[in-house]
């Protein structure tokens, strides 16, 4: 009997701002020295909170965030600054220690 699957997408769970919160940080942790893989986790709440409205937010065309945010994509800090700002997260710097 053959299995049937279907592709993940983490969009498709992040419901609340909760969940978004925790998904993020979570990458963050995660995702050691790689930007990218941080990059790719704005995508994917991007996607979740309605990337047309993202675009309108942030100035930026729909089709430049897709592709700044895609695995070949490599944003600008001022676009990565724009998108988190949209989302409602504010970056800032701390101490390693």
């Amino acid at each position: 009997m053959a299995i049937n699957t279907t592709r993940w997408d983490s969009a498709e769970y992040l419901k609340t701002e909760e969940d978004i919160q925790l998904y993020l940080e979570a990458c963050i942790e995660e995702s050691g020295d790689d930007p990218s893989f941080i990059i790719h986790a704005l995508g994917v709440i991007a996607r979740a909170k309605n990337m047309s409205q993202l675009a309108r937010d942030t100035g930026l065309t729909r089709e430049g965030l897709y592709k700044a945010l895609s695995p070949d994509g490599n944003p600008t800090f001022a676009t990565v600054s724009k998108v988190a700002k949209a989302l409602g997260f504010k970056l800032s710097v701390q101490p390693v220690s």
